[in-house]
């Protein structure tokens, strides 16, 4: 039997997006999370004596060039030729971008295809085949560059590719399922999508995902791929690698009636996500559900059960807060209370061209104070400012109500 260890999208200093990294604790552990991953991978295939490390493109995240990245990747590629693991690597459209990957010394067991292609023979009886970008982009198909397959040989292919395209990726050396299966090999070790799919068993052709999430777009916990190869049969299982996870998660309140219930009912929520955690922490972004007598409470006092969550949370010594939301259905019945009529003269005066221009007046006011950047990032179009103007408005009407609610409730 032939083990080999199969992961892509690493992006290694890839920095972590939370709210969470206000908290001087957490900052250190997450902000390294990305290069624990990619140790626990090297102390795996340590661990499992794989033959080889299959790392399937974005070794690297971007252009920037870091000689304590290089140092501590070299270290870690190191520790796999001392045990005579081979590594074979492909560039991505991240790695193009890196002046690392052209100016860094590798370990003599780490092979980099290039963008012509080719095949190493890894054992009597299995070959490695790969294509790496040869640039930033890869518009076209990059199938056409892959050597047949080594006939009576167990052949492994190595690609860089979204596929027929997936949301939130660009589209790089697009192909199909289909076309995969048709060109011959035994296993793709693919790479680019950050969510882990396997898409066929027939060969195993496998998206192994990003090993560490980055943010709360890429939640829950990662892993990479550990292959089994043997006379009649190849295998597949998982392995766990993120240091830190990201978890959105609902509370519904409905049944909920007093503080004291709802501190209760958090302290049940946390507790399961505690147990369920399968990486050494998780950054967590709740979200209160359903319909409530509290609702104008919580809208009211929001920093205040922010807070609340922050302290269970930590409490558990794994779980951080990124974010409580509120997101509560309202009464569709409300009562025609002297609230209720300053909700809907709010909800006129939002309306009226005056109020609009005097608003206007004081954003531009206020974005004159701003770098020329943010304020580019605020205003990214003519109808920016008019939609800026009407979100703030209608955030401030609701803090009104809810104050108002809150003491009225």
């Amino acid at each position: 039997m032939v083990k080999l260890l199969h992961t892509a999208d690493i992006h290694l200093d890839s920095p972590l997006k939370t709210l969470a990294l206000r908290n001087p604790d957490l900052a250190e552990r997450i902000q390294s999370a990305t290069r624990i991953a990619f140790s626990r991978i090297i102390d795996t295939a340590i661990h499992e004596n794989v033959a080889a490390l299959l790392i399937a493109g974005d070794l690297f995240d971007g252009a920037e060039r870091s000689a304590r990245t290089a140092a501590f990747l070299t270290g870690e590629l190191d520790r796999l030729r001392h045990t005579d693991i081979k590594v074979f690597y492909i560039k991505g459209n991240h790695d193009a971008e890196n002046p690392i990957t052209g100016a860094m010394d590798l370990p003599d067991n780490v092979h980099v295809f290039d963008g012509r292609g080719g095949k190493v023979q890894l054992t009597d009886q299995v070959w490695i085949h790969g294509v790496s970008f040869a640039g930033k982009h890869a518009p076209d198909s990059l199938l056409p560059k892959f050597p047949a397959p080594v006939p009576s040989a167990i052949n492994i292919a190595m690609l860089h590719t979204s596929l027929a395209g997936a949301a939130g990726h660009d589209t790089y050396a697009p192909c199909s399922v289909a076309e995969l299966r048709a060109m011959g090999f035994d296993y793709w070790a693919l790479g680019h999508i950050h969510k882990r799919q396997v898409h066929a068993m027939d060969p195993p052709i496998v998206m192994p995902g990003i090993p560490q999430g980055r943010d709360m777009g890429e939640t829950g916990p990662k892993s990479a791929t550990l292959i089994d190869i043997s006379e009649n049969d190849i295998t597949i299982s998982e392995v766990p690698t993120s240091a830190v996870e990201f978890l959105r998660v609902d509370l519904d309140i409905t049944d909920l009636t007093s503080s004291d219930a709802l501190r209760d009912a958090l302290r049940a929520c946390l507790a399961k996500c505690a147990a369920n955690l399968k990486s050494d922490a998780a950054v967590l972004r709740l979200t209160f559900t359903g319909q409530s007598d509290l609702q104008w409470q919580l809208l009211r006092d929001h920093e205040m059960w922010h807070e609340t969550v922050e302290q269970i949370s930590q409490g558990f010594g794994q779980i951080w807060l990124d974010r409580l939301d509120i997101s509560l259905e309202s009464d569709p019945s409300p009562s025609q209370s002297a609230v209720s009529e300053l909700a809907d003269l709010m909800d006129a005066i939002q309306n009226e061209p005056g109020f609009a221009q005097s608003c206007d007046a004081l954003l531009e006011t206020l974005l004159k104070d701003l770098p020329n950047s943010r304020r580019a990032a605020l205003l990214p179009d003519p109808d920016a400012k008019a939609a800026l103007r009407r979100t703030l408005a209608a955030a401030g009407a609701h803090d009104i109500l809810a104050r108002m609610k809150g003491v009225e409730s």
